[in-house]
């Protein structure tokens, strides 16, 4: 019998994925075929359904590249022994994932494909809930060390890091006159006085206070 290799295995999963994901966000979830995507990967029909068993199994796996990607994240904002500076990294990272050129495109397929797949809204809902705990860890951090006072808790203010991060997707478009360095540094600085930070150094002026 044949032995799979784990690690190649998922290495090609991922690879189909990636090769998938844009597409996805050029040519919308609909108008992509399996002959797009295996064009784009360079591999065969076969290939493809070995991995996955349907082109809305490969959609699904945007949710197993984004698990894997948040999960190298969060494991080094845990790893920091500054929880402020652990969680502007994380912000910092998910500004960055904003102005992907793909993004704008691959949000709008997502959020068009939740309202029409209960079990892919599902994976929409698991990862914001994943995200949420995460962050929420970071704030109970910084609340226990005395350097915040959201007046929420933990998950609620969590909730509202990450709807001021929201913002860095703009409008659902594009938006090439957008300052984005200046977008997450006012981002940064509403974030510092929602959760009522009171270290005011880590944001120069009085960026973190209330």
């Amino acid at each position: 019998m044949r032995t799979v290799d784990p690690k190649k295995h998922q290495a090609r999963r991922t690879h189909i994925i990636q090769s998938a994901v844009a597409l996805f966000a050029s040519k919308g979830f609909a108008a992509t075929t399996t002959s797009d995507i295996c064009r784009a990967a360079g591999i065969s029909t076969g290939s493809l359904f070995y991995y996955f068993p349907s082109k809305q199994a490969v959609f699904y796996g945007i949710w197993e590249l984004d698990r894997t990607e948040w999960e190298d994240v969060f494991a080094a904002a845990e790893a920091d022994p500054d929880p402020w500076a652990a969680l502007m990294a994380i912000v910092d990272k998910l500004a960055a994932d904003a102005v992907e050129p793909i993004m704008a495109g691959l949000l709008v397929e997502v959020i068009a494909q939740a309202h029409r797949d209960h079990e892919f809204a599902a994976g929409l809902a698991e990862n914001d809930r994943r995200q949420i705990s995460d962050v929420a860890a970071l704030i109970r951090r910084l609340r226990e060390a005395g350097l915040a006072d959201p007046g929420l808790s933990d998950e609620e203010a969590a909730r509202w890091v990450l709807t001021l991060t929201d913002s860095f997707l703009g409008r659902g478009y594009p938006e090439p006159e957008r300052d984005v360095d200046a977008a997450v540094d006012t981002a940064k600085v509403l974030i510092a006085r929602a959760l009522r930070l009171t270290r005011s150094t880590h944001l120069g002026g009085d960026g973190g206070r209330a």
